[in-house]
């Protein structure tokens, strides 16, 4: 019983922390209706085996995005290198930005992209924090490869307003050849419920920073608002559904089937509260915390890193249930799916975790699916 109470206790203080003192306080007389999309609580473990796990790399220095081009692995470090990981090893690059680094908080070297081309061009799109403790910032930039280094060859945007916590960074490029980016509220709740500025947001552009003629907002980067910070963006193959993981206050973090130029809803509403006009999560937390990061989806089944929860989950879109698929390597922050392998990096060397002598690490499973 003390070391429950003692455990409590800390996770009571972590999450105040965390929330900077901005709980949620739902106005009386809004119209909110109900859905039933909190998974079911009986969470099943028993859908995956795991039939080989391998560590592929060790002592990564807060890894955050998961890149791979053909047999080799490229991982952003917050503190702002890439890793080079094949079968040669292990090797630790520089990148040349043009607007220093700010490695403060949440920020620094986060989502990291390669070009459709990769191969042939060397071209990747990276978003990281710049600027002062006291005016954060954040920026996408195109980076160019020559097979040891990474040079910053151009901005997308920047001037994207960050903070301490709350930056987002996921950088992916969708179905569309578009890319896409997280935004986070940075630290100001209100500002995601506002189409003019770009926190709170998923932004969606061309390849070449110009903003798309059949974006939802005409000459706007903005594709979905109302978001808190989110985290992860994938897309299922087969239905061409867009998903996203975001972090909710203190519980009820989240994941969202995104449709563009819709209102997801931060600050207003959390959880199964939601009004005309606004979606309501897929799935959601309830009282519990997961800090969900990184996703992938595939046959139906969407696989999350898991920071505060400490584990890869996966989980059934169509049943709305839940599986442990991993649990024995704490603070998890990205996912990568590979046919029937699942790769994953540690995030235990951020400040919040408790770090064992070989993280942070990239490791692989491989699966057997029930």
């Amino acid at each position: 019983m003390k070391k429950f109470m003692l455990t409590f206790a800390l996770l009571c203080l972590f999450l105040a922390g965390c929330t900077s003192g901005m709980e949620l306080e739902n106005e009386s007389n809004k119209e909110v209706l109900e859905t039933n999309t909190s998974p079911d609580k009986d969470v099943k473990d028993e859908q995956f085996s795991i039939t080989n796990k391998e560590v592929m790399a060790t002592k990564l220095n807060v890894p955050w995005s998961i890149t791979k081009s053909e047999d080799t692995f490229y991982i952003t470090e917050r503190t702002g290198k890439i890793v080079k990981i094949d079968k040669e090893g292990m090797k630790r690059e520089d990148i040349q930005l043009d607007k220093p680094l700010l490695v403060y908080g949440e920020g620094g070297l986060l989502g990291m992209e390669l070009h459709p081309d990769f191969q042939e061009n060397g071209l990747a799109f990276a978003y990281h924090t710049y600027g002062t403790e006291e005016k954060v910032k954040n920026r996408i930039v195109t980076l160019k490869y020559d097979g040891t280094e990474w040079k910053e060859t151009g901005v997308l945007l920047e001037d994207i307003d960050g903070a301490i916590y709350h930056n987002g960074g996921r950088v992916k490029i969708g179905p569309d050849d578009k890319l896409y980016v997280t935004a986070g509220d940075a630290n100001e709740p209100e500002s995601a419920q506002n189409k003019e500025l770009l926190t709170g947001s998923i932004l969606r552009m061309n390849l070449d920073g110009t903003v798309p003629e059949d974006n939802p907002f005409p000459g706007s980067y903005v594709y979905s608002y109302g978001h808190r910070n989110p985290q992860g963006l994938a897309w299922d193959k087969e239905t061409g559904e867009m998903y996203e993981s975001e972090h909710g206050p203190s519980a009820f973090d989240e994941i969202n089937i995104i449709k563009e130029g819709k209102n997801y809803g931060w600050p207003t509403y959390t959880g199964d509260e939601h009004a005309e006009g606004v979606e309501a999560p897929l799935f959601h937390s309830g009282t519990d915390t997961w800090a969900p990061s990184g996703i992938v989806v595939e046959n139906g089944i969407l696989y999350t890193a898991s920071l505060r929860g400490e584990m890869v989950r996966a989980f059934d879109i169509n049943s709305k249930q839940q599986s442990i698929l991993w649990k024995d390597n704490g603070r998890i922050r990205d996912v990568w799916k590979e046919g029937d392998s699942i790769y994953f990096i540690t995030n235990n060397t951020d400040g919040r975790g408790n770090p064992v002598p070989e993280d942070d690490q990239l490791i692989k499973l491989d699966l057997s699916v029930d």
